[in-house]
């Protein structure tokens, strides 16, 4: 058995919304000090919808694939249904992630919340609670 799935090589050499939105109105870093990803997340929210997501990572390959997988399970969702999403989500929609690689999809979630609390805290909406 193959160690990554097909839809991780996928995301990983063929990333989705990669870049930076320049006029975001929420914008979520996070950090795994103990492997080194860093992951920086990028919202355009408008009348309640994710209208543009992007992503910029720095890290493995799995950690490449759950941003690029997150950002495409979001675009264009209700933020309701944005801040549901979970990392065991993320890993589910790239058929699996090795076991000692599942803190890159909790990354990825982690990066979403974030983006959405500096959403919440740029327009004073409350969507979080």
């Amino acid at each position: 058995m193959a160690l990554y799935s097909e839809k991780v090589m996928d995301h990983f050499r063929n990333p989705r919304n990669v870049g930076v939105i320049e006029d975001a109105n929420g914008i979520g870093e996070v950090g795994n000090a103990k492997c080194g990803d860093i992951m920086k997340m990028y919202l355009k929210i408008k009348d309640g919808v994710v209208e543009d997501v992007k992503f910029e990572t720095f890290g493995c390959g799995s950690a490449i694939a759950s941003s690029s997988m997150a950002t495409e399970l979001i675009k264009g969702q209700p933020v309701e249904e944005v801040k549901k999403l979970t990392n065991k989500a993320v890993a589910e929609a790239l058929d699996g992630l090795p076991a000692y690689k599942m803190h890159c999809s909790v990354l990825a979630e982690e990066a979403i919340q974030s983006a959405l609390k500096d959403y919440q805290e740029r327009t004073g909406e409350k969507i979080l609670n």
